[in-house]
């Protein structure tokens, strides 16, 4: 894989959007907007947040989950809806067509997570239970499936959405054996691609498990999306890491990875 931008302190939440790889840079509370070419822009700064992941509603509105603080904000840093009553410790957003937007979360990083919807009108509601650690989710283009990473479950999950954000038809969707999966992003063909932290590398699965494609790293994974002009990049975001208790190790070791796809 080709380096496209270094000196990042932890990498996470790639996205594709409006030409441009944007990606939180935990540390330092930054939301960056990344060009192909390597230059970068910081679009919101949150100040210690971490986890810190982010997606836009239909109507381009840019969603920010401050982990720590269980809150969802707005682009401006407002609340746009207080998660504590569902999760005191938030991670991963994603939102549908619909306006929904789904939180996975925790009242104890120790025990089986949640996960929340937001719906647009502003309610706050526990939709499913027993994730173990949610990770990456993504919704497929339909807004009909929400996929949802469970790193200590070795597996992806999939719901049903219905309309008013409730899920439904619990699911694997992918057995990943011994992979802890972290970021997660659905390309083209329907196949998701999921970062692993520890085996430092990228695995694109179909449904059923079936592994179509493996790229490695030289440090873990953490999060990975297609995009390009061509729509034939796969972003990686990768990191050394050293566990929470010193995640970002003697110095800053966060890059974007390019690897060109077939």
């Amino acid at each position: 894989m080709n380096t496209l931008l270094d000196g990042l302190k932890l990498p996470e939440s790639a996205r594709w959007h409006d030409g441009r790889l944007w990606l939180a840079n935990w540390g330092v509370g930054e939301i960056l907007a990344v060009t192909p070419g390597g230059e970068s822009e910081v679009i919101a700064t949150v100040p210690n947040a971490m986890p810190l992941t982010f997606d836009w509603l239909p109507d381009g509105r840019l969603l920010i989950v401050d982990g720590p603080n269980a809150n969802l904000l707005n682009a401006d840093l407002s609340v746009y809806a207080d998660l504590g009553p569902v999760a005191a410790f938030c991670n991963e957003v994603v939102t549908d067509g619909s306006g929904n937007a789904f939180v996975n979360g925790s009242h104890d990083l120790q025990a089986p997570g949640v996960l929340a919807v937001v719906t647009p009108d502003g309610e706050v509601r526990e939709v499913a239970e027993g994730i173990l650690f949610g990770n990456g989710m993504a919704v497929t283009p339909d807004d009909k499936t929400l996929i949802v990473a469970e790193s200590y479950g070795n597996r992806l999950t999939a719901f049903d959405i219905a309309d008013d954000g409730s899920l439904s038809g619990r699911r694997v969707w992918a057995d990943l054996g011994g992979d802890h999966p972290d970021g997660i992003s659905l390309d083209a063909e329907g196949a998701v691609w999921y970062a692993d932290v520890a085996a430092k590398h990228c695995v694109r699965v179909r449904e059923g498990g079936e592994v179509l494609q493996k790229v490695e790293a030289d440090r873990g994974c953490f999060s990975c999306t297609i995009g390009g002009e061509d729509g034939r990049e796969l972003y990686v975001l990768a990191a050394e890491w050293h566990g929470w208790e010193n995640p970002f190790g003697d110095g800053p070791t966060g890059q974007v990875q390019v690897e060109k796809l077939a």
